[in-house]
């Protein structure tokens, strides 16, 4: 079998072929592409894969638009960070999909899947619809999210999230208890799906939850400073960028 893996987020994009290759170490690897450009350039000077595995967001478009542009016959396993009623839709229109962060045992069902449907044709699926659904303005942000810790997947209400944060190079949500895990998004991902009213994106290494605001005070150049609870590993890390200062003092008073 040979496969295309298209996806904007090098860890998660390792992460899929690693889990992949354990599946069946057989499993050619043909490309690993990260945007919409990248995809459709690929696709037309190269014969098409077995099977594609494509994420919704791309860096530079919505995956879909791969679809406008070439004509792939391949069929899809979608890997997606939208809510259950996005999954309910994949399913409705017979698109397998996996719920990021990507669990071994659902991988392997998805395979399991396209070895026995092997015959399914993207033709068959109304790209156009789901489409119109992920760009629909009423789209839901982020109600949970599921973290894996070693063979487990862990779930988490937003509500018991303070704060996602960058360290080196991974991104962490951290709970009001004062557990920290890893997680497959970047920051600006995160800030799409989470709701704009509970959390904002203080600088470019964190994005809080403004209940995890303890106390806020006055620091340079007429910048602010946050004292965070749980306590932020570095304290210097929660200050307020210059250039998100006045959307951040709006915020507040929202």
């Amino acid at each position: 079998m040979k496969v295309v893996i298209i996806e904007d987020e090098a860890f998660a994009a390792l992460r899929l072929k690693k889990m992949i290759q354990d599946f069946n170490p057989g499993i050619e690897i043909m490309a690993e592409l990260e945007s919409v450009a990248e995809s459709v350039k690929w696709f037309k000077a190269n014969p098409e894969p077995d099977l594609i595995f494509l994420d919704i967001h791309l860096e530079d478009d919505l995956s879909f638009a791969i679809f406008d542009q070439v004509n792939i016959s391949s069929p899809v396993i979608f890997t997606t960070a939208f809510d259950e009623y996005a999954i309910k839709a994949f399913k409705l229109k017979s698109i397998d999909y996996l719920l990021k962060p990507i669990a071994h045992e659902e991988l392997a069902a998805a395979l399991r899947k396209y070895e026995q449907f092997s015959g399914l044709h993207p033709n068959s699926v109304d790209l156009q619809s789901l489409y119109n659904l992920l760009i629909n303005k009423d789209i839901k942000y982020r109600e949970r999210f599921s973290v894996s810790v070693g063979t487990r997947i862990k779930m988490f209400e937003v509500s018991e999230i303070a704060y996602f944060y960058a360290l080196d190079k991974g991104i962490y949500l951290r709970t009001f208890q004062g557990s920290t895990y890893n997680v497959d998004f970047t920051l600006d991902k995160l800030e799409e799906m989470l709701n704009p009213k509970v959390f904002f994106r203080i600088n470019r290494k964190y994005i809080i939850n403004i209940g995890s605001i303890s106390n806020m005070v006055a620091y340079s150049r007429s910048r602010v400073k946050l004292e965070l609870k749980p306590k932020a590993d570095n304290e210097l890390d929660t200050v307020v960028s210059i250039d998100r200062s006045a959307d951040f003092r709006q915020w507040l008073n929202e």
